[in-house]
């Protein structure tokens, strides 16, 4: 049975080869600004509405690929636990991560790479 959780929030992630360059054109073009920012990964949102985000990713520092999307969830172990008992391919392990998420990556059935995540 797969439990029930809500899911938060989705971000899109792009990889980049220059996160300098790729702040420049989402600010200039769409007026979005850094609300985090690790090295290899910033996120971008709107100064008026912080729900809308991009991340922008040269890499992911633990897991072997970069996810196309990030969802928020308010259960990331009850989704991962349905995530396994429907025989979902888990890219990257359930992990409590050293920036303050515990998250897993998961393959979807067109092979699109999601980061599934909650904030403890």
């Amino acid at each position: 049975m797969i439990a029930a959780m809500r899911v938060r929030r989705v971000v899109p992630d792009f990889e980049s080869r220059s996160l300098e360059t790729s702040k420049g054109f989402y600010g200039d073009l769409l007026g979005l600004h850094p609300v985090m920012d690790h090295g290899w990964i910033v996120t971008l949102a709107d100064p008026d509405r912080s729900e809308v985000q991009i991340s922008l990713m040269t890499h992911d520092e633990t897991a072997p690929v970069v996810p196309e999307a990030s969802i928020q969830v308010d259960d990331v172990d009850g989704c991962h636990a349905a995530a396994v008992e429907m025989g979902a391919e888990i890219v990257h392990p359930l992990t409590d991560e050293p920036w303050g998420v515990r998250r897993f990556f998961v393959r979807d059935p067109d092979g699109h790479v999601i980061n599934i995540l909650s904030h403890p």
